[in-house]
C-alpha cells in the first residue's frame, strides 16, 4: 500500500513538472520558429524605388503645375511632401541629401536643385 502511494505521488510530481514546463518550452519553441522565419523572410526598410520615383513624378508634376488660386498652404505643402520624397530617393540610392537642414528659400531651392541632379546622375528619372 505504501509503494502504491510513493507511486502515485511520484507519478502527479511527473505530471505537474510536465504543465508546468509546457508553457515556457511552448514560448522557447515560438520565440525560435519566430526567429528562422525574420531569416528567411526579412521585412523590406524602405519602400520600393519605383514607389519612391512614382511618387517623385507625381508630385513633381504637383510643384510645377500648381493651378493659379491654389492657397499658399498647400503649395507649401505639396513642395514639403517632394522635399521629403527627395530625400527618401537619395537615402535608397546613397545620395547625400541635406534638405531637412536647409531653411526656406534660396538655399534649399538650391539644393533641391543639386540632389535632382544627382539623382538623375544616378540613373533615376526625375522631373525638373
Amino acid at each position: 500500500m505504501a509503494t502504491a502511494l510513493i507511486e502515485l505521488v511520484a507519478l502527479l510530481a511527473v505530471f505537474a513538472g510536465i504543465v508546468a514546463g509546457a508553457g515556457p518550452a511552448s514560448r522557447g519553441l515560438s520565440a525560435w520558429s519566430a526567429r528562422r522565419r525574420a531569416v528567411r523572410h526579412p521585412v523590406p526598410t524602405s519602400r520600393p524605388l519605383e514607389d519612391v520615383a512614382a511618387d517623385l513624378r507625381r508630385l513633381g508634376r504637383c510643384v510645377a503645375f500648381a493651378p493659379a488660386g491654389a492657397p499658399m498652404a498647400r503649395r507649401r505643402a505639396v513642395q514639403a511632401a517632394y522635399d521629403d520624397v527627395l530625400a527618401e530617393a537619395a537615402a535608397i540610392l546613397g545620395v547625400p541629401a541635406r534638405l531637412a537642414a536647409v531653411p526656406e528659400g534660396r538655399a534649399r531651392d538650391v539644393e533641391r536643385l543639386r540632389v535632382v541632379a544627382a539623382l538623375r546622375a544616378a540613373g533615376l528619372r526625375v522631373p525638373a
